[in-house]
């Protein structure tokens, strides 16, 4: 098969997948049907920039209308497209993109198909081992849908495979597998193409009997379907048989009938073919006028076909460059939709963040305000109990001074009440023994023992200190401490030193103080000397002032 015949089939493939034309079985088509393909596949090869672009807004809009299924097989067509017209590359991507959706959506036979495709395209872009494994993996796909037209196609597509690596044998194995399931199901439109590569794969091993046989057997069912594309490829083949068979007239008749049907098709690519098959035959009857004419026609018309796929290919790849361009502005544009729709949505977040920082703020300060406000009334309120505890104490404190004041005034005027008592006794006392001291002096021998004795008591009296305990504990009571004082400058210091230091401190006159000691003011004297050396005083240092510092 040639490299025009199976692309051409490829394209007749790709506009079986339109929605409308795909019918259940090519048997069950109307001719009305076949008429319409026919017509549609010639526009799609000669404008594959127009058919690029439709399909595009096809999956556009299926995208926005997310039809998923739609989307995978206007990509699947797409790739049909840049296939068709050389751009490995690009059909690569589309086909692959497809399979992708094709698989998720968990659409087998969509995708065992496409996986036909894109084998294809892996073998013209001389990638054969990835074509068998695309090949393999849709023939099992098929399998399991018990799919026997999409197993023929895949068998049809790996004999083809190997009818290219000049493995024949396998290549005819694999055709006479599609062949059988095709009879199996009666799709005669499918078998036209089987018979025709079991002929080509003969005709390539020179075994031109059956290479006839299989042709004529294509062209009768191309006929039936009015095929008229595939009748024109038939009809040439047949021409190039009788030709290498030596029938040269046979052969330049089929191939003038081809050149007739490609005029009226206006199947350049054909009527080149035809031009350069009727020049080989007049060259080879040796009219070399007529051989060099056609073969003339032949290489304008080559010309034209060069030019013309050209055109469209450079048509075909401005569409790409366009659509790149706008795919490239939209995606940009998208960007840019997403950036704003991102700044716009971060600036609304950010602007109610700030909002509900400043809320924030604003209850954090007024609770700060009224947490102040409770802190200051409760201090308010602490500093009014502490200060009315301060004076309840200060007042209970000036109580408990005047209290000790008034204790220490009794108790002072009650020291001093004991003191004048004290005096006044011992002036009685003393009064009494110098009366005493009178009347012993008298010549009344009859009561002077009496009167020693009665002296004798007195004395006693005097000198007893009974009194002289009441007073010191009153005089503690007032002076606090005192006598701990004056015992720590001279620790040997005797009673009547410390009675003689306590009636200095309390500021006694001397006369006073020798009638409460009942001693002579000569006596008081020394004793007072005696108290100065026991308590190291200086030579200008009074006794009394020492002691009332104290």
């Amino acid at each position: 098969m040639s490299d025009f015949k199976l692309k051409w089939y490829l394209l007749l493939s790709f506009l079986y997948m339109l929605p409308g034309l795909r019918p259940a079985t090519l048997k069950a088509q109307s001719n009305s049907e076949l008429k319409r393909m026919n017509i549609v596949a010639k526009l799609a090869t000669e404008h594959p920039d127009s058919a690029y672009t439709q399909l595009k807004i096809l999956v556009v809009k299926a995208r926005q209308d997310k039809n998923r299924i739609a989307e995978a097989t206007s990509l699947q067509q797409m790739g049909q497209v840049l296939h068709y017209e050389g751009n490995y590359a690009g059909a690569i991507s589309h086909l692959l993109e497809a399979r992708k959706i094709f698989q998720e959506e968990n659409q087998t036979r969509y995708l065992a198909q496409t996986l036909n495709y894109l084998g294809n395209v892996y073998y013209y872009n001389k990638q054969p081992r990835q074509a068998r494994k695309e090949f393999n993996e849709a023939l099992r796909l098929f399998r399991k849908l018990n799919d026997d037209k999409g197993i023929a196609e895949s068998y049809g597509e790996i004999g083809h495979l190997y009818e290219k690596k000049m493995t024949y044998d396998s290549a005819y194995l694999y055709q006479q597998l599609a062949m059988t399931h095709l009879v199996h199901i009666g799709d005669s439109a499918s078998l036209a193409k089987i018979y025709e590569n079991i002929a080509s794969i003969m005709e390539d091993q020179e075994r031109y009997d059956s290479s006839l046989y299989y042709y004529r057997a294509s062209l009768r069912l191309n006929e039936r379907f009015h095929n008229t594309v595939a009748q024109i490829e038939i009809v040439n083949n047949l021409g190039d048989i009788y030709r290498k068979t030596g029938r040269y007239s046979t052969g330049l008749q089929y191939s003038k009938r081809a050149l007739v049907m490609a005029q009226q098709m206006n199947e350049k690519y054909q009527l080149s073919s035809a031009y350069r098959d009727i020049g080989r035959s007049y060259g080879l009857m040796k009219q070399y006028d007529s051989a060099y004419y056609y073969t003339e026609l032949a290489r304008v018309s080559s010309t034209e076909v060069y030019d013309t796929e050209n055109s469209r290919q450079i048509a075909l790849t401005q569409v790409l460059f366009d659509t790149e361009k706008k795919s490239s502005e939209i995606t940009r544009l998208n960007a840019e939709k997403r950036v704003n729709i991102i700044v716009t949505t971060a600036s609304v977040i950010i602007f109610f963040l700030l909002l509900l920082l400043a809320v924030l703020i604003y209850l954090r300060q007024k609770l700060k305000i009224k947490t102040e406000q409770e802190i200051r009334q409760t201090q308010q309120l602490i500093f009014k109990t502490e200060n009315g505890l301060l004076e309840a104490e200060l007042k209970n404190k000036q109580l408990e001074e005047s209290r000790l004041k008034q204790q220490l005034e009794l108790k002072s005027k009650e020291l001093s009440s004991h003191v004048l008592h004290l005096i006044q006794k011992n002036e009685v006392l003393e009064t009494i023994k110098t009366d005493m001291n009178a009347l012993l002096n008298d010549d009344k021998r009859d009561h002077k023992k009496q009167l020693k004795q009665l002296i004798h008591k007195i004395n006693i009296s005097v000198s007893q200190d009974t009194y002289w305990r009441e007073f010191r504990v009153i005089f503690e009571q007032v002076h606090e401490s005192f006598f701990d004082k004056v015992k720590a400058i001279c620790g040997d210091l005797t009673a009547n030193d410390l009675r003689l230091v306590a009636l200095l401190k309390m500021n006694l006159s001397s006369t006073d103080i020798a009638t409460l000691l009942g001693i002579s003011p000569d006596s008081l004297r020394v004793i007072r000397y005696r108290l100065r050396k026991k308590l190291k005083l200086g030579q200008g240092e009074t006794l009394s002032t020492f002691l009332q510092s104290l």
